[in-house]
């Protein structure tokens, strides 16, 4: 928080009744540790559930069903420290996710898949600026970058956005341009920013590939990395060779497969890859190999090269 040096366990709450369609009341909880204890410094009842936190500019973020309500703590009478609201904002059908950036919020909803709000620290106001209105039930959201951004939706299916900061009208701008489509065939229930192994820089650009794990509510842990776009069109054109050069099992196509699919439509994938296909490269027999590398336009080796520098990423 704001003027704190110490740091704060900030959890969420909700009182569930069978005689309540949604909760109508929950509490955030403030905790610090104190002699290896949890003790609670603020508490403050809310009108719902809280779903999400996240935190934000020395303040704490929460999703309260259809609400984005912005938290602060004060320091009251006699010393005692109080959780106060600050600014809110209205407009969601459940809001189950939030993530944030600089003065940016990213919203994950229940039914209106992903929206973009600000936050004015000198107005004091938060309010939407571009939305995607695909009707997407999400089940997590999170960050790539400044302007793109991530979800999942329960269709199994993988999608990025874009925030149109380029377009020439307001009704552009205020819409979430959707850039990436991929079906996963899990069910994505968490994104968290990490690696599951040791970062090492590039050979050549010296910076970290950025990389966002995912979880599945059948256990499965995976990684996303974001690519540059030279080495994503070379590793792409290596994905279109071995599709054609291996024989999906059963003879699926492997496009139909990884195709955005949900119950409105249909969508060939585009600016995802699939790292577990493009990695069997390396169990190719040294025939196949060749095969594959004619059709790329590139060495063996040096295919390779760039498929073991992607495998060291997980």
């Amino acid at each position: 928080f704001s003027g704190e040096s110490t740091a704060y366990f900030v959890v969420g709450t909700a009182f569930s009744f069978p005689s309540e369609p949604e909760p109508t009341r929950g509490m955030v909880y403030v905790f610090e540790v104190v002699d290896k204890r949890l003790q609670i410094v603020a508490e403050h009842e809310v009108p719902g559930a809280v779903y999400s936190l996240d935190a934000f500019q020395g303040k704490v973020l929460a999703s309260i069903n259809s609400k984005v309500q912005l938290f602060r703590l004060h320091e009251g009478e006699s010393s005692s420290r109080e959780l106060v609201s600050d600014v809110g904002h209205h407009g969601h059908i459940l809001v189950l996710f939030v993530a944030s950036r600089g003065d940016f919020i990213v919203v994950g909803d229940l039914m209106r898949s992903i929206s973009l709000l600000t936050y004015t620290p000198v107005d004091g106001q938060i309010e939407e600026i571009a939305r995607d209105f695909n009707p997407n039930w999400m089940l997590a959201i999170d960050i790539l970058d400044d302007d793109t951004y991530i979800g999942a939706e329960n269709h199994c299916n993988l999608f990025t956005v874009r925030k149109n900061t380029d377009a020439t009208t307001d009704e552009d701008r205020q819409r979430l341009e959707v850039v990436g489509e991929y079906h996963l065939g899990e069910m994505v229930n968490t994104f968290r920013k990490g690696s599951l192994v040791m970062q090492l820089p590039e050979a050549e650009g010296g910076s970290p590939v950025p990389t966002l794990i995912y979880g599945t509510v059948n256990g499965a842990v995976g990684v996303i990395a974001s690519l540059q776009e030279p080495e994503y069109n070379v590793l792409l054109s290596l994905q279109n060779a071995l599709t054609s050069v291996i024989k999906g099992i059963g003879g699926f196509s492997h496009k139909e497969w990884r195709s955005f699919a949900n119950e409105r439509k249909t969508a060939e994938p585009r600016n995802f890859l699939d790292g577990d296909l493009i990695e069997s490269f390396l169990d190719l027999r040294p025939q196949k190999m060749k095969e594959v590398a004619m059709l790329v336009g590139l060495p063996v080796e040096d295919l390779c090269k760039r498929v073991e520098e992607m495998q060291r990423l997980h």
